[in-house]
């Protein structure tokens, strides 16, 4: 699972996911995208089950590009444990996705495999999310074929 090797804080308050994303919202490096069109938290085994899912499909053809790392900690406390004594320990690790953020990008295969794949992708993430091609009005962009 992604996780980061060292943090500042060990623990983090949950925060708000108000607003769009404001950066990572345009596909940079692959031909096709994934973006959110919900706020969300997903877990660390969520991009990894999506991940699997879309290599697979494509054979382990094309690359992909996952756009999103989960840096955030999130704590729990035991089952049929008493309030108080403070807070819980660290369970498992979120990426604080915004609506307009690109989760995925996949690159190198067929567009209706790159769809599928995505589509695949999709159903393993717990936000609604939708499908985009790059744009390739961003000045003659033929120098990574």
């Amino acid at each position: 699972m992604l996780m980061p090797k060292r943090v500042k804080h060990r623990k983090q308050f949950r925060g708000s996911m108000k607003g769009k994303a404001l950066r990572g919202n345009a596909v940079t490096q692959g031909e096709y995208g994934l973006v959110a069109t919900e706020p969300c938290w997903i877990k660390s085994n969520q991009i990894e089950a999506a991940r699997v899912a879309m290599t697979r499909y494509v054979k382990r053809g094309g690359k992909v590009w996952i756009k999103v790392f989960p840096d955030k900690p999130v704590t729990a406390k035991p089952a049929e444990t008493r309030m108080g004594s403070g807070k819980g320990s660290v369970e498992y690790w979120v990426a604080v996705v915004k609506p307009g953020r690109v989760i995925f990008e996949i690159a190198g295969v067929p567009e209706e495999a790159a769809r599928e794949a995505l589509r695949l992708a999709m159903h393993k993430l717990p936000c609604t999310c939708k499908i985009v091609a790059r744009e390739k009005v961003e000045g003659g962009e033929t120098s990574e074929e």
